[in-house]
């Protein structure tokens, strides 16, 4: 396969894509931060939950 072909295929199909617009675009963006904040508190308490939990148990600790 041609690598030039290749590129006019890559930039045709780009033309038909949708752009988002930019109030629709701000609005994905504060979505994705919004989920990805949520996940990492819930992570970080599940994670301090399980060490607290860990260190409490009487056989762990020498």
């Amino acid at each position: 396969m041609n690598i030039f072909k290749f590129f006019r295929d890559v930039s045709r199909e780009m033309k038909k894509v949708s752009w988002p617009k930019g109030p629709e675009l701000v609005s994905y963006t504060i979505t994705v931060i919004a989920t990805v904040a949520f996940v990492a508190v819930f992570f970080a308490v599940v994670d301090l939950g399980i060490t607290q939990l860990l260190n409490n148990l009487p056989f762990v600790n020498n």
